[in-house]
């Protein structure tokens, strides 16, 4: 089995960097893959012109696609829209916020929703998941299934290092739950910043996979966004960097992927 994955985060619409972004498209279109990914943080501030633009964004790549929504897809300003209704516009413009799926031969892609409109504490843009949202995704790979991959917005596990935190409540339960299930990569955005670790549970075979953003807001790396590709027991991801002009590479990491998951 050959896949090839494109998985963008943080485009942040409305304060995207305009040049990147064009050609990021570009390389998509030319690239032949299998699926693209975008793991939230569509817009800046949820706004309708900000959802229309990433729309028409979205709807000129080629191939099959899946989104996930980020906390900055929820209305920044209209307090009432967020708190009982956060992702009513995400839902109208691009899809199905509590998860969207993909399936293809031997391989599955299952997203779940981290981010929340409002929360219990001060900062709401740090991320959520339940276990019942963990086991639900679990539960739903299939025996065939034999590359297994979810898409979350913020990471479950902390990044070692990294620009920020993401703080998600009950992440690392549903991080074991994942384990649990055989799931080969967890890929996320959220930090701006590229990334690979290995979950310390199991086989240490289930990777956290973070992606870089495509805006403006840089946190000490340029704008970037992942390729991943899977061939036989090698899981290769490659960031690939903004110069101004053209994308290189600008890390890529070497992932030993398990045996096919064992099935009852």
């Amino acid at each position: 089995m050959k896949i090839r994955l494109a998985h963008l985060s943080d485009i942040h619409f409305g304060g995207e960097n305009v040049a990147a972004v064009a050609a990021a498209a570009d390389r998509i279109r030319e690239g032949g893959f299998d699926l693209t990914i975008v793991s939230g943080d569509l817009t800046r501030y949820a706004e309708k012109p900000e959802f229309e633009s990433a729309k028409a964004w979205l709807e000129a790549l080629p191939g099959p696609r899946l989104v996930t929504p980020g906390n900055h897809d929820a209305p920044y300003l209209a307090w009432a829209e967020r708190i009982f209704a956060p992702f009513r516009r995400y839902e109208h413009y691009i899809g199905p916020a509590p998860y969207q799926a993909w399936r293809g031969p031997g391989v599955a892609v299952r997203g779940i929703n981290t981010a929340r409109g409002a929360q219990p504490r001060l900062n709401w843009s740090k991320g959520q998941i339940s276990v019942s949202q963990a086991k639900a995704a679990a539960e739903w790979f299939e025996p065939a299934d034999h590359l297994r991959i979810v898409v979350v917005h913020h990471p479950l596990i902390e990044m070692i290092g990294g620009p920020m935190t993401a703080r998600v409540w009950g992440g690392p339960r549903a991080a074991e739950v994942l384990t649990e299930a055989q799931v080969d990569l967890v890929l996320s955005g959220h930090i701006h910043a590229p990334f690979t670790w290995p979950y310390p549970h199991g086989d240490g075979r289930t990777y956290a996979v973070g992606c870089g953003t495509l805006s403006v807001r840089e946190r000490g790396v340029p704008p970037s966004f992942n390729e991943v590709e899977v061939e036989g027991a090698c899981i290769r991801v490659t960031a690939l960097a903004w110069t101004g002009s053209h994308y290189e590479p600008y890390r890529t990491w070497a992932l030993d992927r398990r045996a096919d998951p064992v099935t009852a």
